[in-house]
């Protein structure tokens, strides 16, 4: 059994106070993350860079006593990778090309290698440098996620998404098909150069209803997980599927994913009550409970731990951290967590 305590939950284990790693533990609350962007110029040239996009992984693991790294990039280098436009407007987040039948014609698979390779550069540059006790958690989109990116061609209520949704359109379906093998590929990468865990981002799950569920989020994602276990056995997947609150259940049992994150609209232990036993848990702390800090921050973590106690269960948020968030408020929650006994 591996030392890492991050890796001995998702084979079962359930240690009390449980690890912690958080989502966006790198980036804009950080001034050395806000230092070294400036360095880089634009987003995705940072990404893009390893050195840089190396250090930034780093940086939380200087000041924090976590328990995983996670690769700084982003759920879009994928479709950026197949050759469809990807830019990040300031303000305004990515914004990309909204991709009809000859968008899709044109997405190129074998080059999406090569420009990739940068992010695996980096993947082996933190797995030669983190302890062994800290996971290097790889990840990527879940296809309808980044699908609504490249169909609407930027974030927000994704509506031309949910109408091919509600159609069961083609182009939707084609193009699920080709973010499962390309999110494979890049995930086999992720792995082979240092990757021990994976994690699925189904940020934008809310976008599936009952009547699409199977073919738009369980199916697609089911097919990353049965592919990379093919070939990765041992790497445990953790996937989370935000806004699917009333699907949980159906998500585990049909995705068969080792651990579920759970976001913030799902109350803790209501998400524990409705998974399979042998499932882990992840989250699912406020973002703006670690705002707030003080004994607002004490208690809530009381309050997680206890939900999801007999479980075996990763402490971190419901969602990424916010450029708001103070770094000290990080350090209470750690320091919090570790004295929970």
């Amino acid at each position: 059994m591996s030392d890492a305590p991050l890796l001995r939950v998702l084979a079962g284990e359930k240690p009390d106070p449980p690890p912690v790693w958080l989502m966006r533990q790198a980036g804009r609350y950080l001034p050395e993350y806000r230092a070294v962007r400036a360095e880089a110029g634009g987003f995705l040239d940072l990404v893009l860079d390893p050195r840089r996009a190396a250090e930034v992984t780093f940086q939380p693991l200087r000041r924090y006593d976590l328990d995983a790294a996670i690769l700084f990039s982003d759920i879009l280098v994928v479709p950026w990778a197949l050759g469809h436009g990807l830019t990040f407007a300031a303000g305004e987040g990515p914004l990309l090309p909204p991709i009809d039948a000859a968008g899709l014609a044109a997405l190129d698979a074998v080059a999406a290698e090569a420009r990739w390779a940068p992010v695996i550069e980096t993947v082996a540059l933190l797995a030669a440098h983190l302890p062994k006790t800290v996971p290097l958690i790889g990840f990527a989109g879940s296809p309808l996620t980044v699908a609504a990116y490249m169909i609407d061609g930027r974030g927000g209520g994704f509506p031309r998404t949910r109408e091919l949704i509600a159609a069961d359109d083609t182009l939707l379906r084609q193009l699920l098909d080709v973010l499962v093998a390309a999110s494979v590929a890049y995930l086999r990468a992720q792995i082979a150069a240092g990757a021990r865990v994976i994690q699925l981002f189904e940020s934008h799950g809310a976008l599936a209803d009952a009547a699409s569920l199977q073919r738009t989020v369980i199916g697609p994602t089911r097919a990353i997980v049965a592919a990379i276990r093919e070939t990765s056995p041992d790497v445990p997947i953790i996937g989370f599927p935000r806004g699917g609150r009333g699907w949980l259940a159906a998500y585990a049992a049909g995705t068969g994913v080792d651990c579920v994150g759970i976001d913030t609209a799902t109350p803790m232990a209501e998400a524990c009550a409705v998974l399979p036993p042998a499932v882990a848990v992840q989250g699912n702390l406020d973002p703006a409970v670690l705002i707030a800090g003080g004994h607002a921050l004490d208690r809530a973590v009381d309050e997680l731990r206890h939900g999801a106690a007999g479980r075996p269960h990763i402490f971190n948020l419901g969602h990424g951290i916010t450029p708001d968030t103070p770094p000290s408020h990080v350090a209470q929650l750690v320091d919090v967590l570790r004295r929970a006994t």
